[in-house]
C-alpha cells in the first residue's frame, strides 16, 4: 500500500462546511495514520472562522471498512498495546501513580475523579475517547455513509451529530468475530441510539444492519441517494450549527436504554445466551460487562471501561487466534506460480455435474445460485429426477435461510439441464465428476468425457481419497485434470479443496481458485496424495476415538469432551450425520496408503451389520428423530461390547482409567501428528492453509487458531513426549514423525517455515 494513498484531506465550501474525507482504499479502513489525520483536521475547522460545520465522508463509493486489522498483527507480535490508537488510561495511572489500593478503593477513586472532572466540566470520555473530538467539538459534525461503515467506521459515525446515509450501506460491529470488543466507544453509543437488545445483537452476533434498517432503528437520521449524499449532510450539518436542528450527542442519551430493571432483565437474557454459544470466547461476556458499566454508571464510565478491557483483550490468545485466522483465509488464493506469474483466469459459464446424489447436487446448487449454468448427468430418469428434485430443495432451503430470494431461485433453476448422455459436453467449460468412490467407475468416466468435451475444458472431480493421478490414469490429459473436493452439504460449507499434480496447469489451477470465488467457497490449494490435505490430516481423528472406545472408554463422554474443546459434534455424532458409506468405501484405501500407522477397526463395519445407518434411518450411536435433539442409543452398547470383545485391548479385560484432558489429546495430538507429515510433504503451500481447511472443513474451532496455530500454543516438544509415550503402551498409531521429532528437539513452532530431507516431495503417501 502507497504511504501516499493513505490520507485525511479536507475542503471548505463557500457555505461554510468543512468536508473531511478519509481516503485508504480499498476500503478506507482507520489506519493510525488515519485517525491521526482526522483529529489534525478537525483541529484545523474548529480553529477556523470560515468553518460553520463539518460533514465527514469516505473516498471511492465507502465510508470506512473499520480498524485496519494489520496493526493487530504488529500488537499480538510485540505485545506493544501502545501501537493501538490512543484509548488508554494514562491519565488514571498519572494521577494514581505510587498508589497502591484495592478493587474498591480503585472504584471510589474513580468515581471522585468522574465528580471532579464533572465539576470542571471536562468530560472523561475527552481524555479516554479517540472519537472525543466529534462529539464533543464545539461545531456540528455529520457523517456522510455509503457503502459500508463497520467496526471502528460504524464508531466514527456514531460520534458525529447526525448520520446521512444512502439505503443499501452495511453498518455493523463485527469486532467480536476478531476476539475483542468495539473499542471506539460502540458499547456505549449504539444501545443508546438504536436500544440495548438491537445492540446486543449486532454486537454478539456481529450481524450488520442496511442503513434502511438503521433509519427505522434511529441509528440513520435521513436516507439519500448517492448523488445527493454530501449535499444533503452539509444541509443538515449547518441546520445543526443553525439551531434548527438538535445538536444529539450519542453518549448522553439514555432514551433508548430502557429502566435499569428492564436493562438488567435484557443483559442476563444475553448472558445465559452467550454461555451456550460461545462458551469458550471471552469477549461476548467482557462486550455485556462493559455496556452494562455504561448503563449503571452512565456512558463516560462505560467509556472507561471499555477502554480498559479492549487492551486486555486485544493481546489475549482468542484475538490472536481469530486474527490469524483472518489473514490466513485472504492468504489461500496466493499460489506461487498461479497467482503471480501473469495468468488471467478464464470465464466459466457452463459446467457439467456427473452424478446428482448428495454431493452433486451440492455442488450443482452452489454453481446455480452464481448465475453458472448447469448440466447435471445422471445414468437413469429416476436418478435425474431425484437429483433435481434435491436441487430444487436446495435452493428452497437457501430460501428459508433467507440467503437467497425466491426471484433468484427461480432464475437459478433455469440454468439447470438435465442429461442422460453426454451429448450436451460439448460446449462446457467445466466437468465436475461426483460419483462414488470407485476408481474403475471414475476411469471409464474420466476416458470419456476426454474424448467429448472442448480441449479448453477443466477435468475435475470430486473424491475425496482417491490419488488423482489415479483417477486420471487412462486419459492423455493430465494438465486438465483436477481436484474439486467439496465438503458436504456443498451448498452450504464454505471450503474448496483444490488439488493439483504434478502435471496439472496453472492455467486450471488458476481457473479453479476463480470459481471458487465466484461460488464463495473459500479455495485452498493443496498437493496429490491419498486424502489429499483434510481428510489426510483428519483420519486419525475418527480412528483415535475408535481406539478409545476399544479401550473401554464411553463413546458419549468422548463425545462430550470433544465437543467441550469446540468441535461442533463428537467424533461419533459425525459419523452419524455423515453416514457409514464413505467410511466403509475409503477404509482399503486409508490402509493401503498408510500402513502400520493406520488403525483397523471394525465398529462401522458392525453397526452397519446391527442395521444403523445413523441420521439416514434415524438410528446410529444416537437416535434421531424429526424435530428433536440427538439422543444417545443405550441399545447401540451390545454393539460396542461386541467391538471391545473382538478387540482384546483393555489390558486384563477392564476399561483404562483416562482424563478428559488425555481423551482430548489422544484424538487430537495423532491428528496434529499427521499435519506434519502433509506439511513436510509440502501436500500445503503454507501452515495457514492447513489451520483454514481445518476450521472450514472440519469444523475444529476457529477461536483456538485452526490445527497447527493450535499445536503450537501447546508446544511441539510437550505433543512429541505424549505421543512417544503412547506408541510404547498401544503402538506405531502414535508414533511421532520425523517432522515433529526435529521440531520438538530444535524448539521451532510447528508452523514455521522450512524443509527436511523429505521435504522435496510434492505429494507422497
Amino acid at each position: 500500500m502507497a504511504a501516499g494513498s493513505i490520507r485525511v484531506t479536507m475542503e471548505v465550501g463557500a457555505d461554510g462546511v468543512a468536508l473531511i474525507t478519509i481516503a485508504n482504499p480499498p476500503v478506507n479502513a482507520l489506519h493510525p495514520i488515519i485517525i491521526a489525520g482526522l483529529k489534525d483536521k478537525y483541529a484545523e475547522a474548529m480553529r477556523r472562522d470560515d468553518v460553520e460545520a463539518i460533514v465527514l465522508t469516505g473516498a471511492g463509493g465507502k465510508f470506512c471498512g473499520g480498524f485496519d486489522i494489520n496493526v493487530f498483527t504488529k500488537v499480538h507480535q510485540t505485545g506493544d498495546v501502545s501501537l493501538m490508537p490512543d484509548v488508554s488510561l494514562e491519565f488514571v495511572s498519572n494521577m494514581m501513580e505510587g498508589i497502591v489500593f484495592c478493587h474498591i478503593t480503585c472504584i471510589v477513586v474513580c468515581h471522585l475523579i468522574f465528580f471532579f472532572l464533572h465539576l470542571l466540566s471536562l468530560p472523561i470520555s475527552q481524555f479516554l475517547d479517540p472519537f472525543f473530538f466529534f462529539a464533543e467539538g464545539k461545531k456540528p459534525s455529520v457523517a456522510a455513509i455509503q457503502g459500508l461503515a463497520l467496526g471502528g467506521g460504524l464508531e466514527l459515525t456514531m460520534g458525529c451529530h447526525a448520520r446521512i446515509s444512502t439505503p443499501e450501506a452495511q453498518l455493523g460491529l463485527p469486532e467480536l468475530t476478531l476476539g475483542i470488543i468495539p473499542g471506539f466507544g460502540g458499547t456505549q453509543r449504539l444501545p443508546r441510539l438504536v436500544g440495548l437488545p438491537k445492540a446486543i445483537e449486532m454486537m454478539l452476533q456481529s450481524k450488520f444492519i442496511t442503513a434502511k434498517e438503521g433509519k427505522e432503528r434511529g441509528l440513520i437520521d435521513a436516507l439519500c441517494s448517492p448523488d445527493e449524499l454530501i449535499k444533503t449532510s452539509r444541509l443538515w450539518a449547518l441546520e445543526i450549527a443553525n439551531s434548527r436542528k438538535p445538536w444529539m450527542r450519542s453518549l448522553g442519551r439514555t432514551d433508548r436504554v430502557g429502566s435499569l430493571s428492564e436493562a438488567r432483565a435484557v443483559l442476563n437474557a444475553a448472558r445465559q445466551q452467550a454461555m451456550k454459544i460461545a462458551p469458550n470466547m471471552p469477549q461476548h461476556q467482557a462486550c455485556l460487562d462493559v455496556m452494562e458499566e455504561g448503563i449503571l454508571y452512565g456512558g463516560q464510565a462505560g467509556v472507561l471501561k471499555e477502554a480498559r478491557v479492549f487492551k486486555e483483550l486485544v493481546i489475549a490468545p482468542t484475538s490472536k487466534a481469530l486474527v490469524h485466522v483472518f489473514f490466513a483465509q485472504r492468504s489461500t488464493t496466493k499460489v506461487p506460480g498461479v497467482t503471480d506469474v501473469q495468468l488471467k483466469p478464464r470465464p466459466i459459464r457452463k459446467v457439467a455435474v456427473i452424478g446428482g446424489g448428495l454431493m452433486g447436487s451440492g455442488i450443482a446448487t452452489s454453481l446455480l445460485v452464481s448465475n453458472i449454468s448447469v448440466v447435471l448427468k445422471e445414468v437413469n430418469p429416476q436418478f435425474l429426477q431425484r437429483g433435481e428434485k434435491m436441487i430444487a430443495g436446495n435452493l428452497e432451503g437457501l430460501v428459508k435461510r433467507g440467503s437467497l430470494t425466491k426471484d433468484r431461485m427461480h432464475k437459478a433453476l433455469l440454468l439447470l439441464k438435465g442429461a442422460l448422455d453426454y451429448s450436451d459436453f460439448k460446449d462446457v467449460d467445466m466437468v465436475i465428476e461426483a460419483v462414488i468412490e470407485k476408481i474403475p467407475l471414475k476411469q471409464s468416466i474420466f476416458s470419456d468425457i476426454e474424448k467429448i468435451c472442448p480441449k479448453h475444458c477443466i477435468l475435475a472431480t470430486n473424491t475425496s481419497t482417491i490419488d488423482l493421478n489415479v483417477v486420471g490414469e487412462k486419459t492423455n490429459s493430465q494438465d486438465r485434470i483436477i481436484g474439486a473436493h467439496f465438503f458436504s452439504p456443498a451448498h452450504i460449507m464454505p471450503l474448496l479443496e483444490i488439488v493439483r499434480t504434478e502435471k496439472t496447469s496453472p492455467q486450471a489451477i488458476l481457473d479453479l481458485v476463480t470459481v471458487g470465488k465466484i461460488i464463495k467457497k473459500v479455495p485452498v490449494v493443496v498437493g496429490n496424495c491419498t486424502g489429499f490435505a483434510v481428510n489426510r490430516t483428519f483420519f486419525p481423528y475418527t480412528q483415535g476415538s475408535h481406539l478409545l472406545v476399544s479401550l473401554g472408554i464411553d463413546v458419549f463422554r468422548i463425545d462430550r469432551v470433544i465437543s467441550s474443546f469446540g468441535m461442533p459434534m463428537g467424533p461419533f455424532q459425525l459419523q452419524d450425520v455423515a453416514g457409514y458409506g464413505v467410511a466403509l468405501a475409503v477404509k482399503d484405501i486409508y490402509s493401503d496408503a498408510f500402513g502400520e500407522r493406520n488403525l483397523e477397526s471394525n465398529l462401522v463395519d458392525l453397526i452397519v451389520k446391527d442395521g444403523r445407518q445413523g441420521k439416514a434411518n434415524g438410528k446410529g450411536y444416537y437416535i434421531y428423530e424429526k424435530g428433536g435433539k440427538p439422543k444417545p442409543d443405550p441399545s447401540v452398547m451390545h454393539v460396542i461390547e461386541e467391538y471391545r470383545k473382538q478387540a482384546n485391548a483393555m489390558p486384563g479385560g477392564k476399561p483404562v482409567t483416562l482424563s478428559d484432558q488425555d481423551i482430548l489429546e489422544m484424538i487430537f495430538f495423532p491428528v496434529v501428528n499427521e499435519a506434519c507429515r502433509v506439511m513436510d510433504e509440502n501436500v500445503v503451500i503454507r501452515a495457514s492453509d492447513l489451520d483454514i481447511a481445518s476450521v472450514l472443513g472440519m469444523g475444529f474451532p476457529k477461536y483456538r487458531g485452526g490445527l497447527v496455530f493450535w499445536a503450537d500454543t501447546v508446544g511441539a516438544p510437550y505433543i512429541h513426549s505424549k505421543l512417544s509415550k503412547w506408541a510404547e503402551i498401544y503402538g506405531p498409531f502414535f508414533k511421532p514423525s520425523s517432522y515433529l521429532e526435529q521440531r520438538a528437539k530444535s524448539g521451532v513452532p510447528l508452523s514455521a517455515p522450512g524443509t527436511s530431507e523429505q521435504g522435496s516431495a510434492r505429494s507422497r503417501m
